[in-house]
C-alpha cells in the first residue's frame, strides 16, 4: 500500500534566529544581550536533531524516505502511497493533516519534556512499531472532522482546529452573518469556528473569559460543550460583539451541524481575512463582495494513534 515515508520536521528556534541574525554567533549576542538564555534554545536544537535522526534510523525498513519542511507542506502533492511521519510540536500535525488528504499520520514528539504532544502519541523510540502496524493494516487510527471554508470566487481552506473570519489587523471586522435562517450585520473581533480536535484550544480561551467575566458579575457560568475529534459538528463563536445603530450581537455562539452551512458576507472594504489553524500567513482575502459559506468538509484527517 505504501512506498514512501514522507518526514515532515520545521525548523527550530535556533534556526529560525540564524536565518534572522545570518549567524549562529550574531544570534547568541542579541539573546544574551537582553537578558535571554541562549543554551536553551541550543538545547532544544540538539534534542530536535536527535530525536530526526533517531526517527530516521528507526525508519530505515526499506521503504523511501523523503524530508519536508513545513514551509513546503503546502504546496507538496501527496501520494496516496504516502505514509505521513510528522515531528515536531501539535501544530505540526494540525498544519500536515489539512493537505496529506487520507494518508495515515504517524505524529512524534521529539521533545515530550517541552511538548504536550496531544497529537503526538509516539516517541522516537516508538515510531517504528507504530509504522509497521500500519504498514500490516492492524493500525488504530481516529478520524478527525476537518473545517472547510469555501468563497464565493471558488477559494477554500480547510482547518484542523479551527478557522479565524475576520480583519487582519486589531480593528473590528463588519460582516453579514447567517445562520439558522436568521441574518444579521455584525461588528466584532473575529469569527471563531472550532473542529472537536481544536475545542480545547482556541475555543476553550472564549470559555474562560466567559466564565471569568461571569464569576467577576455575579453571574453564573455556563458549562463548555465537549466534542471529540470525531464529531461531525463544529462549534462557532463570535468574539467580542459590538452592539450599535448598525450591528447587532443576537448571535454569539451555535452548532454547525453536518449538511448545514454558516454564512458569512464581508462588510469590509479592505483588510478581511480567512485562516486557519493560527496560520496568518496562509490566508483567504476576505473583503467587500466577498461570501463564505463554513461547514464541516467531506474528507476527514487520520491519526495514527
Amino acid at each position: 500500500m505504501f512506498d514512501k515515508l514522507v518526514i515532515v520536521t520545521r525548523k527550530t528556534r535556533l534556526e529560525e534566529l540564524v536565518e534572522r541574525f545570518n549567524s549562529r554567533g550574531q544570534a547568541k549576542f542579541w539573546i544574551e544581550r537582553s537578558g535571554g538564555e541562549f543554551g536553551e534554545y541550543v538545547s532544544e536544537d540538539d534534542a530536535y536533531r536527535r530525536s530526526l535522526e533517531g526517527v530516521r534510523r528507526g525508519l530505515d525498513i526499506g521503504l523511501k524516505q523523503q524530508s519536508l519542511d513545513r514551509a513546503l507542506v503546502p504546496s507538496f502533492l501527496f501520494s496516496d502511497r504516502d505514509l505521513v511521519v510528522p515531528v515536531g510540536q501539535d501544530g505540526l500535525v494540525a498544519n500536515t493533516a489539512k493537505y496529506a488528504g487520507a494518508q495515515p499520520i504517524v505524529g512524534v514528539n521529539p521533545d515530550p519534556s517541552r511538548f504536550d504532544g496531544v497529537l503526538l502519541p509516539f516517541t522516537p523510540a516508538g515510531v517504528r512499531p507504530a509504522v509497521e502496524s500500519v504498514l500490516a493494516g492492524r493500525a488504530q487510527i481516529r478520524e478527525v472532522t476537518l473545517a472547510e471554508a469555501s468563497l464565493n470566487d471558488g477559494q477554500s481552506l480547510l482547518a484542523f482546529n479551527d478557522l479565524f473570519i475576520g480583519a487582519r489587523t486589531h480593528v473590528s471586522a463588519r460582516y453579514k452573518l447567517t445562520w439558522n435562517r436568521v441574518t444579521e450585520p455584525q461588528s466584532s473581533s473575529g469569527l471563531l469556528v472550532s473542529t472537536g480536535a481544536g475545542s480545547t484550544g482556541w475555543l476553550s480561551s472564549v470559555f474562560n473569559m466567559a466564565a471569568g467575566l461571569a464569576a467577576f458579575t455575579g453571574g453564573a457560568a455556563g458549562k463548555r460543550p465537549e466534542l471529540t475529534w470525531e464529531d461531525p459538528r463544529l462549534m462557532f463563536a463570535v468574539r467580542e460583539p459590538f452592539v450599535s445603530r448598525h450591528s447587532k450581537a443576537g448571535i454569539v455562539a451555535g452548532w454547525i451541524d453536518k449538511g448545514r452551512d454558516l454564512v458569512v458576507e464581508s462588510l469590509m472594504p479592505s483588510g478581511g481575512a480567512i485562516f486557519s489553524d493560527g496560520i496568518e500567513a496562509d490566508f483567504l482575502p476576505f473583503d467587500s463582495g466577498r461570501i463564505v459559506r463554513i461547514r464541516a468538509a467531506s474528507r476527514r484527517a487520520r491519526l495514527v494513534v
